[in-house]
């Protein structure tokens, strides 16, 4: 993949979800594409830059109350790097009683009798009908590359896209990435205090956390446990949730990033983000960061790729001044 300077456009859609029930069964989509500006042309949708297709594409999944518009900065980039990137609202009840924005948790699939055996993220199977849809019929209509897709996100929507990536449940799935989420066992559902649950461990793996994530720093009593360090939790998902061998599993660690530092221009509306911590580095060069390291990460993994592009992938994050640490398995 290579960064082009052409435009980016967003198609609009919605699709039910069967499972849900009526009125919280209901997605409603952005889908961000690679486009051309053709002189003289004058329709409501712009044509998309034929020469970069076929597209991979980005299941991209949001944070608990963040509104997808918030990673619109981090979908326009991956567009402009060669992805079709959807992002979706999605109004649910997170949990029973509290009704906001989720990502679609699968509370039944993540209990210790079952957990592992079936995916957490509950609106892949939707979306992706979506994307079959778009395959066939309008601007992005054979476009598509739906053998290679990306699952990634934010929090508890980068937990679920970690978690739900695994050939065994989506075999169009290559690879998945995650900002500021981990893999520890809610002591609500059963678990012991400070457990790490496991990964498929089967596909190339980013997870990325910063040193100044005061929402995790402060959430270890739902889990049992006082975090030393804001990082810890991502730090041991990477250490004891991934088995590692194959050298496709990468920790990458911000300095002076928040947990709200994906989310631009943020605003404080129902999030969580009273708990994090005042930024103490400019944070817009670490989203420059952050954007490169994924596009990086997706161009040595995505597809069959040389060596060399591999290392220049690890090089690249080892050059990094802003990175306080990174590591692969």
């Amino acid at each position: 993949m290579s960064v082009a300077s052409s435009p980016v456009r967003a198609l609009f859609r919605a699709v039910t979800v069967p499972e849900a029930s009526a009125p919280y069964d209901t997605l409603h989509l952005q889908v961000f594409y690679p486009a051309l500006h053709p002189e003289g042309f004058s329709g409501l949708t712009l044509p998309v830059d034929e020469g970069r297709s076929p597209f991979p594409v980005l299941l991209f999944f949001n944070g608990i109350n963040c509104e997808p518009s918030l990673y619109r900065w981090l979908a326009m980039g991956l567009a402009q790097w060669g992805l079709v990137v959807v992002t979706f609202s999605w109004i649910a009840e997170n949990i029973p009683g509290l009704v906001g924005l989720t990502p679609g948790v699968r509370l039944d699939a993540l209990m210790p009798q079952v957990y592992g055996s079936q995916p957490t993220a509950a609106a892949v199977p939707s979306l992706l009908q979506e994307l079959q849809r778009l395959q066939e019929e309008g601007v992005l209509a054979g476009h598509l590359d739906l053998d290679h897709l990306v699952l990634g996100g934010h929090s508890a929507g980068g937990r679920v896209a970690i978690e739900s990536a695994s050939p065994e449940f989506f075999p169009q799935v290559k690879a998945a990435f995650c900002y500021g989420g981990h893999t520890a066992a809610a002591q609500q559902l059963g678990y012991e205090p400070g457990r790490i649950l496991p990964l498929p461990d089967r596909l190339p793996l980013l997870l990325m956390g910063g040193t100044a994530d005061g929402v995790i720093a402060k959430s270890g009593g739902r889990y049992g446990v006082q975090w030393d360090q804001p990082t810890t939790p991502v730090v041991r998902t990477f250490e004891e949730a991934i088995a590692g061998g194959r050298e496709d599993s990468y920790l990458l660690l911000l300095e002076g990033a928040t947990h709200f530092t994906i989310a631009h221009p943020f605003e404080a509306i129902a999030s969580v983000s009273f708990l994090d911590e005042p930024a103490t580095a400019p944070q817009a060069p670490l989203r420059t960061l952050m954007l490169e390291a994924i596009a990086q990460f997706l161009g040595a993994h995505l597809y069959p790729a040389s060596e060399s592009h591999q290392q220049a992938w690890r090089e690249y994050g080892r050059q990094q001044g802003a990175i306080a640490r990174f590591a692969w398995k």
